[in-house]
């Protein structure tokens, strides 16, 4: 039974802001009194059949543009987000909707090349900083379906906005008042709801151990090498480290009254970060490859924003350019002038939109296609076989 039930486990972890503000949406839209989901379950497939989300099978979680099937990429990280998430609110009483609703859109605006993306775009448009959590709630909230949003729920836009998956924290209990989520420009806030919060430490425990288990795959770390803590208390595989802080996170909650993990179990959990950030994160074999992703976006940056400048919203301008990238960029600019319009955004906010969006083989191949056109070859073989 969720929080909103009558078991005094439910009790425990109820959310006190009231439903009325909890399932708001951003626009106010007539609800299909027949729609049997409820506003959580509908926001989850929002989300997943939404072109954002789709995106991400082809995003980089830690290894960029991986052609190696097993390795991880963001859509799966978000999925193992949700299930660990959803598991841990069932443990709770929490709400499993909603929990599956933030994780599957908590990384929606995330960039090609991960977090070296986001600060190569960073630079690009004079910003002091990107956080693809707040990103992402751009993503939901406007740009997707072509700039009129995906419409969901207030509780999952918190949950979204405030997951932070880059802060450690043993413990945490949520912040139980009404936000303007639009005017969050930081990490220092915390989610409305017991669901926001376990998001919030599922997210840390999956990549945990599953960047783990690829940097083993692909050699760049051995199972030994993991610290002697980490392997005692957590585990060697992805699948042990998961169980052992599930299970101790649900059971400390339960102790405690918050969402948190045993002082043991926490310090080996920050072992392991740790060592992960030292041999995966920064290890020179991935590092190496950090100019050549700054050269890709600077490149596809510099070259859509003088088209936006040249042509602006004439769409068919963008097609006599002879490229695909092109062509698609000026579809993307007609689609979301309404958008823009209303929005006054300047030249370099509609190129970063677009770049943000693009997937890691994407932007590869749109370089490419900048240099030399897919038409190229094409052309010269039209005026072969017409006997030129």
């Amino acid at each position: 039974m969720h929080p909103d039930g009558d078991s005094q486990e439910g009790l425990f972890f109820r959310n006190e802001l009231p439903r009325e503000v909890l399932h708001r949406r951003l626009r106010p839209r007539e609800e299909d009194q027949r729609d049997m989901r409820g506003p959580y379950f509908r926001d989850t497939t929002a989300v997943i059949h939404s072109y954002p989300f789709r995106r991400m099978k082809h995003k980089t979680q830690v290894f960029f543009a991986p052609r190696n099937d097993h390795i991880c990429t963001r859509i799966e990280h978000v999925m193992h987000v949700a299930t660990i998430a959803a598991t841990i609110c069932r443990a709770l009483s929490l709400d499993g909707d909603l929990a599956w609703a933030i994780g599957l859109g908590h990384d929606l605006g995330h960039t090609p090349f991960g977090h070296l993306g986001e600060k190569i775009l960073s630079q690009l448009r004079g910003l002091e900083g990107f956080r693809h959590e707040i990103y992402s709630l751009r993503v939901v909230d406007h740009l997707a379906n072509h700039g009129s949003g995906l419409n969901l729920t207030y509780a999952v836009r918190d949950g979204i906005i405030n997951h932070c998956g880059e802060k450690f924290e043993q413990s945490l209990t949520p912040d139980h008042t009404e936000k303007d989520l639009s005017a969050i420009r930081r990490r220092d806030r915390l989610p409305a709801t017991w669901e926001g919060v376990v998001v919030r430490m599922s997210d840390k425990i999956a990549y945990l151990g599953r960047d783990l288990e690829d940097a083993i795959q692909l050699g760049l770390v051995r199972s030994e090498d993991i610290p002697e803590v980490g392997r005692r208390v957590l585990g060697r595989s992805n699948s042990e480290i998961i169980d052992s802080l599930v299970n101790d996170l649900i059971r400390t909650s339960l102790e405690t009254g918050t969402v948190g993990f045993s002082d043991a179990v926490y310090r080996a959990f920050l072992e392991v970060k740790e060592f992960n950030y030292q041999r995966i994160y920064n290890n020179p074999k991935l590092t190496g490859y950090h100019q050549y992703f700054q050269r890709i976006l600077e490149t596809l940056f510099g070259y859509l924003q003088g088209l936006f400048e040249q042509f602006g919203p004439e769409v068919e301008r963008y097609q006599r350019e002879g490229n695909t990238l092109a062509a698609r960029f000026g579809d993307y600019v007609g689609k979301m002038q309404g958008f823009y319009l209303q929005e006054e955004s300047p030249p370099e906010q509609v190129v970063f939109d677009y770049i943000a969006g693009m997937t890691d083989d994407y932007a590869i191949e749109s370089v490419a296609e900048i240099m030399v056109p897919r038409q190229f070859s094409a052309q010269f073989d039209t005026i072969l076989t017409e006997g030129f």
